[in-house]
This record gives structure tokens, sequence and C-alpha cells, in this order.
């Protein structure tokens, strides 16, 4: 098994990456589904969440309204730091489940934003660091998430900076271009894990 920890900022295309991998046939294990996942109602996840940040952060139906903890967690490293230390504990109990049940010469990637953050670099035989511009990171959110440019850079700058995720990457997709030249890099990079892979 190989084991692939996938990251990249915010806005810069690591989603479009770990849709292309899985497509390849990669086992991916996606930490930003399984953080949603631990704080739906009814979980553990959810009452810890409310027991820090109080009932305000309840959509009406009961699940977490996700943005206004957002703008919360972003705005103050500590209670960042609060809500992490909820979440990623129960997030590395889900993963690790998940990885038993891949089979045992899978290419499994780990799709983890926080992986340069949280030091995790060495839990993987490959990293992989999807890379865009920050001005280009900037455009996507406002235009295609429908941020205001003020929150766009606010979760910027809660990451790890560029160069902080590229000292960590073994490889590194630049997705400043086209979807065809991500595609492009894409295929190199799966020819190059398989290869990693192979017995």
């Amino acid at each position: 098994m190989l084991k692939v920890g996938l990251t990249g900022g915010i806005g810069s295309g690591k989603s479009e990456v770990s849709r292309r991998l899985r497509e390849h046939g990669a086992v991916v294990i996606d930490a930003d589904r399984i953080a949603r996942e631990v704080v739906e109602p009814g979980t553990p996840g959810l009452a810890a969440v409310v027991a820090e940040f109080g009932e305000d952060v309840l959509l009406p139906d009961g699940a977490l309204d996700r943005e206004k903890v957002g703008r919360i967690v972003f705005a103050d490293p500590d209670r960042l730091a609060a809500l992490n230390a909820i979440v990623h504990p129960l997030v590395g109990e889900r993963m690790q489940e998940l990885m038993d049940a891949a089979p045992a010469d899978a290419v499994v990637v780990y799709d983890v934003p926080l992986l340069a953050e949280n030091g995790l670099a060495g839990m993987y035989d490959e990293v992989v660091v999807v890379d865009a511009p920050e001005e280009v990171q900037l455009d996507r959110l406002v235009a295609r998430r429908g941020m205001t440019e003020e929150d766009a850079r606010a979760r910027m700058a809660a990451q790890a900076s560029r160069a902080d995720r590229r000292a960590v990457a073994t490889h590194v997709i630049d997705n400043s271009g086209t979807l065809t030249d991500l595609k492009t890099r894409v295929d190199a990079l799966w020819a190059s894990l398989t290869r990693r892979a192979a017995p």
C-alpha cells in the first residue's frame, strides 16, 4: 500500500486533483468530507462543538452552520485551535478505519487540507502539493465560491504559506493554468505513484 498525502491551499484546485486521482483508481480518503461527517446532527462531535461555541452555531434544522463557524474561527486563532481540538481526533479515527478497509496493494490518497500546518508529512510515503499563485486562489474564491475578498484573504492567511507547503512536498502540481494542463500533470503524477507502488 502506498500512502499519499494530498494538500493545497484553499482555491488551489486540490479537490479537482483528488477527483482525478479517484478516477485513475486511487482510494481517496477525504479529510474535509470526514470532518463534516463527524459533526453531523446526533454525533458526539456536534455536541462537543455546541458545548464549546454555543447553540448559535446551529441552523434551524439542528445542523452545524459551517459558514458561521468559519467566520468565528478564521478570525481568531484561539477559537480555531479549540475547534481543531474537537474535530481532528475524530477525523483521525475515521481515516484510520477507512485505511484499514483499503486493499493491501492500493494507492491510498489522503486529501488533507491542513497537512503542512499540522506537521503530518512524515505519515505519508509521498506528499503531493497542489499549488497556485495567491492571486489565482483569491480570484477563484471570489468568483467561484462567492466569498468576499476579506473572507477569502482571512481563510488564506489562516493556512500555511505556499513556501511551507512546497517545503514538505515530494511532488508539486502547478495548477495556475487550464484544466487540460492539470489533467496532463495528474496523469504524469499517477504514472509515478503507480510505479512507486508496484511490487
